[in-house]
């Protein structure tokens, strides 16, 4: 036994009698304490990325860097009260987390512990070191075994599934890395994730237990067979997106704007309405009470497709911006990874991080407690190679099971200011196709979404146009396009109406700012709370962009001929395009012809 001599605070010295830890020679033990980054002496068997029980309390932390025998490890917990001299313990595998029935309706903390058995355990506030039990091995699912005694079997491959939820039917599959042939089936029945349901014999002679449970380091892409092209788009419900700016299942986008632009309002519309079949939506570094709001409202929701609770088909991952920083940084991977299992069971997923800004906040206060050498504006060096590691796990896959998923991720940006040239959103815009620039204007004016017309692209329309021609009509994207020109039109005209004034404008000029007013305050802005506008399928899009341009170029003919646009003003014809947002449920086309036809009539008495 001997007493270890120490860094604390940068300096070197003998522990006190206080501190004084007696250890084995060959344990290894805190040398330096700096916030959540601990060092350890003694570490010569530690591996990079390995999981580590730091202290007496067992904090849990994982290996970022080594050199010789001394282990640098971020700590995923709060640090305080940690004593130099406390032992670390090895636990010889990466981070990872646990995949089995019982993730789908959860919520979690950035490194897989889930909040409500905690809170069970320990009350409304985490304790250090605390821990709970997921999966519980005292909750059984009721299993259908769908393999057989002599089945050849390989990673990937289905061989059971159990009803998670009422709308999410949980494939049990054979782990990656696993191929033999199944030597003994358990019968249907009910059991816990730890149970095993079949043995497959492996080709050196050994067995493999199968069980529901799988665990997987969150930092290593799980394998697919192969990337499939993208062709379908992701359905919002939000015209702005859908119409204009529309993201394919498979794709990624980023939901850049300042403070109050409405960052997390618009991922939690698409999180409501997106027509994937699973929502990760993954908070890290976000305010308690917003994740409070998305916990108290979810369970409220209904799924618009099944009319069951959103949370049946949803899964929560919190890690606000009082907890500790080393596990925001972990907390999208964790996301991803569990997004990951399910697109392997041929799930479409949709994953929202709110917000990659906090994320990346988390990354630089990390570095430089580790003493690297800043990039731009402090953040690291390699904040663009952990960006695109992120969000180049998204797409759309033929599994190792023959089936196909996709991974579609969207995560929002918060530059300081605004600001969209600082380092975190240039960096996202490399490796995302689709941007969604929030406007401060747009936001504080109350239009909403206040996603910007002029700032925001998708490079999705190529590859998606064919779909909206099958499957709304094929007029879809011209009528996109034409809008568009409109908005453009208008955006140029305003600038000259703020210098000279609007009167001096000829009629067909003023015709496109008052179609431009109609796409901007008809179209463009929806309610997210008022119960016909908060979600609008791609048909009664097409049909309001349809009329809009109908009454447009109706009105230019008599504008052409002389009509003076004040009169065609009178009519109210396009204050009443603007409400048709509302007077017009989602399930009555047929009103859009009744409307042509009160404007070929109101049109008409001008003649």
């Amino acid at each position: 036994m001997k007493f270890a001599a120490c860094i604390f605070n940068g300096k070197a010295g003998d522990l006190s009698l206080r501190n004084l830890r007696t250890l084995e020679s060959d344990a290894a033990v805190i040398c330096r304490i700096n916030g959540p980054v601990v060092k350890a002496r003694g570490a010569a068997g530690f591996r990079m990325h390995e999981t580590v029980l730091v202290g007496t309390k067992k904090l849990i932390g994982e290996v970022i860097s080594l050199e010789n025998d001394t282990a640098t490890i971020q700590v995923y917990e709060v640090t305080t009260g940690l004593y130099v001299g406390e032992p670390v313990i090895s636990t010889g595998k990466p981070l990872s987390v646990k995949l089995a029935p019982g993730i789908i309706g959860n919520i979690f903390d950035g490194i897989e512990r889930p909040l409500k058995s905690i809170e069970k355990n320990s009350g409304p506030f985490i304790l250090r070191g605390v821990d709970a039990e997921f999966p519980e091995s005292d909750v059984r699912w009721h299993v259908h075994i769908t393999a057989k005694p002599g089945d050849k079997v390989s990673g990937g491959m289905v061989v059971a599934e159990t009803q998670e939820t009422p709308l999410i039917v949980h494939k049990i599959m054979v782990p990656p890395g696993i191929e033999g042939v199944v030597s003994e089936v358990m019968p249907d029945g009910d059991y816990s994730a730890y149970d095993t349901l079949m043995k497959i014999s492996l080709a050196n002679g050994n067995n493999y237990d199968l069980k529901m449970l799988q665990e997987w380091p969150v930092r290593k892409p799980r394998p697919s067979m192969e990337k499939l092209a993208i062709t379908e788009p992701l359905i919002t419900g939000q015209r702005v997106i859908d119409t204009f700016f529309p993201i394919a299942k498979g794709g990624t986008a980023a939901i850049p704007g300042g403070f109050g632009t409405g960052k997390t309002m618009t991922q939690h519309q698409l999180a409501k309405w997106s027509d994937a079949d699973i929502i990760v939506y993954v908070g890290c570094g976000e305010r308690g009470n917003e994740m409070t709001e998305v916990l108290r409202d979810f369970p409220k929701l209904t799924d618009p497709k099944s009319g069951r609770p959103l949370m049946e088909r949803t899964i929560l991952i919190a890690n606000t911006s009082d907890m500790p920083v080393a596990a925001r940084e972990a907390s999208i991977y964790t996301g991803v990874t569990l997004a990951e299992y399910y697109r392997d069971m041929g799930y479409n997923i949709a994953l929202m991080a709110d917000s990659t800004s906090r994320w990346a906040e988390a990354l630089r206060e990390i570095s430089g407690r580790l003493e690297e050498m800043p990039a731009e504006e402090g953040f690291p060096a390699y904040l663009s190679s952990r960006l695109s590691e992120f969000y180049e796990r998204a797409g759309k896959v033929r599994t190792l099971g023959n089936s196909t998923g996709s991974i579609t991720i969207i995560g929002a940006v918060s530059p300081q200011g605004g600001d969209f040239s600082e380092p975190v959103t240039q960096n996202t815009r490399r490796f995302v196709r689709c941007f969604w620039g929030l406007d401060r204007q747009l936001a504080y004016s109350r239009h909403y979404p206040a996603i910007h017309w002029l700032s925001s692209y998708s490079e999705y329309l190529e590859t998606l146009e064919k779909w909206y021609e099958n499957n709304v009509d094929n007029q879809f994207m011209s009528y996109r396009s034409q809008l568009l020109k409109i908005l453009n039109e208008e955006d140029k005209l305003i600038e000259i109406v703020k210098l000279i004034g609007g009167d001096i404008l000829p009629d067909d000029q003023k015709l496109i700012l008052e179609t431009g007013r109609a796409i901007r305050f008809g179209f463009l802005q929806q309610g997210a709370f008022h119960p016909v506008d908060t979600y609008v399928p791609l048909k009664k899009q097409f049909l309001m962009m349809e009329v809009i341009l109908y009454l447009h170029n109706k009105v230019f003919e008599l504008v052409r001929n002389g009509i003076p646009i004040s009169r065609i003003k009178e009519l109210g014809l396009f204050e009443e395009i603007i409400r048709i947002k509302y007077t017009f449920r989602n399930d009555e086309p047929e009103r859009f012809e009744e409307l042509k036809k009160t404007i070929d009539e109101k049109l008409s008495t001008l003649i």
